[in-house]
This record gives structure tokens, C-alpha cells and sequence, in this order.
């Protein structure tokens, strides 16, 4: 994700700073280069050895220290980063960037870069919670500062509340929004994942395989290309994605009226959701007993959700996708005509690496005029990437029409 990107990353004087170290082992781990910058303060709690050793480069403490004999640090180090990161970032800090104060070598790089700056607060939750600090956080926001909120939870000084350094993949993501292009900024997407669950009695259920990767790959991708991303989701074991609007469904009558809520709202709509096509007619109030023979059900049709989209779907760009056992193309090509989609992404059950609950997908991105997109055995993210591509060729065109009315 972050493959050849330089990160400097600035430490400052809390408990939390310790936690900073394996945020550096994390950055390394995606293949980028970090350098480390780190406050007097912030040695009291680490010891620059420790970022040195997991960096593999030197730490930086000091205003007027030279790089390579000629560099001046602060400039060099402003000059050098893609992105610029101060986790923990204390009260103090937050203070001194606000007032533009540069009195240490950290707060003179932020002053000096041209970078993306994301700021990680950590600190006590009467200290969060002061009005002069969120005044601090409100006006860096305001100049284009970028936060990742601190978690809620026990702190060191044994108080509860919110103050808790950020979970470090919520960092890591931020990160990586900060680098990607902005292309889907502002566009509101409407992303459905994983499976729906149709109950036959109180503790059985019908189902399928889905383990909502898919799904969850687009909202993600989408987010950090900057959309405004809302995920309707069946019952997963994944984690629910930082910046996406996130809402819990069970059966398909309740995604349809999840998904018919925020339709209006929407300007693509991405169906990964692997709806059951039907439910039981009816589910039993109490516990099936087993019983000697064979046990008949009923079934009838669940509402058809992209069908209901596509129909009122007037100048949306709407996305589904196809998972077949045979005659994949021929399906995939009617089942987009028939609901009146403009792309369906297609894939083949039996494919290896390709369907449910892999990180990989083997697909191919159809649209209604004939282009196919044949994809290799990708993962789910670079498929979703491909996906949103697609759709932001969609909406260029989609923007050119409008203008030229």
C-alpha cells in the first residue's frame, strides 16, 4: 500500500509514544521509508535507538543538526516527505502548530513541509475534551490539518474516556488515504457487502458463503479515493472501516429497506451483497424438532433489490455483480441488461482463487456496450480499484453530458 513512499513521522511527548514504534515497524512492513522525528520529551518514554533499529535510519532530535554534512534538517526533512504523521500528537503539540510556533525541530518541519499533515491526539480526556484544545483541533481542520480521532477506553492515568491513541490500522489507513488521488472526492456511494440471513425457526437460518470481501474492498477503496461512502452490510466477521458510514442488516427485506433509504442520496450504487434469493414462507416461532422422515419447507422469492434500483435509478450509475457455475458471460451480460445496470463485474464459482471467502478474485467487468475487462487472479482490493475505475470513467462522462446541457 505504501511501497516506496517516504513517511516522516513525528513522536511527541506521551505515554502513548511507545505505540509509535510498532506504527513504524507497520509503515516499513508496506514497503515505505520512514524517518523519525521525535520531540525531547518524547525520550523520556523511547529511546531513539528503538525507532532507529525499526527504521533503519537515524532519528532526528535536533533544530540545527546538518544531513550529509550540508542539509539542514528541517528543510531537508519538510522537503522529503510524501506525508507527514505525528502520532502520539499531545496537547501541546496541537497548541504549538496551531499558534505557529517553531521552537523545536518537529513543529519547524511541519511549518516548512508541503505534505499532507495527519495529526494522532493522544492525552487525557479532560485534556481532549478542553475547549481551548478542540478550538485547536476545529481551526487546524478548517486550514486543512487532517485528524484521526483518538479511540474511547481506560487510559494510563486509569481515567475513561476518549483520549486513547487511534487504532494503528485507522493511522495506517490514513496514511494511505492521504497519498491516493482524490478522484471520487465528494461522490456519494451506496456499497452493499456480505451475505443476508433468511431464519427458518429461532436458531437456524438460511444462508450462503459470502464473507463479504468484496464489498467491504470497494468501500474501503472508495473511501480513500475520497468518496462519501455508505456500507449496507450483512452479518461478516469483518471489521467495520474508519470514515464509512456503516449499517447492519440481516434478511434481504431488510437490506431492501436499507438500501431504498439511502438510494436518494446516492450517485453510484455498488450491489456486492450476495442476497438470498429466497426465504422460508414461513419461520417457526419455536424451536423444529427433528422428527422421523423427511422435513418439507416453503420458500418464496425475495424482493429483487438492484432490479427495484435499476428501475428508479434515473441518472445513478449502478454496479452488480454476477457469480455463476456456467455460462458466465451469457448470464452476467443479461442479468446487467435486464436490471438495467451499467457494469456487472462476473465471476465463476470453481475457478481457483476466484469467490467466496478468498482475498483473491479472479473477474471480469462487463458493460452495456460491450466492453470486457478480463482480469487476472488479483486480490480483492486491486479488483476493487479496477471496479472504481470504471465507474470514475462512468462519471466523467456522466459530468460532460450535464455540462454540455
Amino acid at each position: 500500500m505504501l511501497n516506496g513512499k517516504k513517511i516522516v513521522l513525528g513522536v511527541t511527548g506521551g505515554i502513548a509514544a511507545y505505540k509509535a514504534a510498532e506504527l513504524t515497524r507497520m509503515f516499513v512492513r508496506e514497503g515505505a521509508e520512514v524517518k523519525v522525528v521525535m520531540t525531547r520529551n518524547a525520550t523520556e518514554f523511547v529511546t531513539p535507538l528503538t525507532f532507529q533499529t525499526l527504521s533503519g535510519n537515524p532519528v532526528f532530535l535536533e533544530m540545527f543538526s546538518l544531513i550529509q554534512e550540508r542539509d539542514i534538517a528541517h528543510i531537508s526533512l519538510a522537503q522529503y516527505a510524501d506525508v507527514l504523521i505525528v502520532a502520539p500528537a499531545t496537547a501541546n503539540a496541537i497548541a504549538k502548530i496551531t499558534a505557529g510556533i517553531a521552537d523545536d525541530l518537529l513543529t519547524t518541519v511541519i511549518l516548512a513541509t508541503k505534505a499532507p499533515v495527519i495529526l494522532c491526539p493522544a492525552m487525557n480526556v479532560n485534556m481532549y475534551e478542553n475547549k481551548i484544545v478542540k478550538a485547536n483541533i476545529k481551526r487546524l481542520s478548517a486550514l486543512g490539518y487532517r485528524f484521526v480521532e483518538p479511540d474511547w477506553g481506560q487510559l494510563a492515568c486509569k481515567a475513561e474516556g476518549q483520549g486513547r491513541l487511534a487504532e494503528l490500522n485507522d493511522i495506517l489507513e490514513a496514511a494511505v488515504t492521504a497519498l491516493t488521488p482524490q478522484d471520487l472526492k465528494h461522490v456519494n456511494i451506496l456499497v452493499t457487502a456480505g451475505p443476508t440471513r433468511e431464519p427458518l425457526d429461532p436458531v437456524r437460518f438460511i444462508t450462503n458463503y459470502s464473507s463479504g470481501k468484496m464489498g467491504y474492498a470497494i468501500a474501503r477503496m472508495a473511501r480513500r479515493r475520497g468518496a462519501d461512502v455508505t456500507l449496507i452490510s450483512g452479518p461478516t466477521a469483518l471489521q467495520e472501516i474508519s470514515g464509512v458510514r456503516f449499517i447492519s442488516v440481516n434478511t434481504a427485506r431488510e437490506m431492501e429497506k436499507a438500501v431504498m433509504k439511502c438510494f436518494s442520496d446516492a450517485e453510484v450504487v455498488i450491489k456486492a451483497a450476495a442476497v438470498a434469493d429466497y426465504r422460508p414462507s414461513h419461520a417457526m416461532k419455536g424451536k423444529i424438532k427433528k422428527a422421523q422422515g423427511a422435513l418439507k419447507l416453503e420458500f418464496e422469492p425475495n424482493p429483487d433489490i438492484i432490479a427495484t434500483i435499476g428501475r428508479k435509478k434515473g441518472g445513478r450509475i449502478v454496479v452488480g455483480f454476477a457469480m455463476e457455475t456456467g455460462n458466465l458471460m451469457r448470464n452476467a451480460q443479461q442479468k446487467m441488461v435486464d436490471k438495467n445496470m451499467d457494469l456487472i463485474v462476473a465471476n465463476e464459482l470453481g475457478v481457483a482463487g476466484a469467490g467466496f471467502q478468498h482475498d483473491t478474485n479472479v473477474v471480469r467487468i462487463l458493460d452495456r456496450h460491450g466492453k470486457v475487462d478480463v482480469l487476472p487472479l488479483m486480490t480483492k482490493e486491486a479488483v476493487a480499484q479496477r471496479v472504481l475505475d470504471r465507474v470514475c470513467d462512468l462519471l466523467a462522462v456522466k459530468h460532460k453530458r450535464l455540462r454540455r446541457k
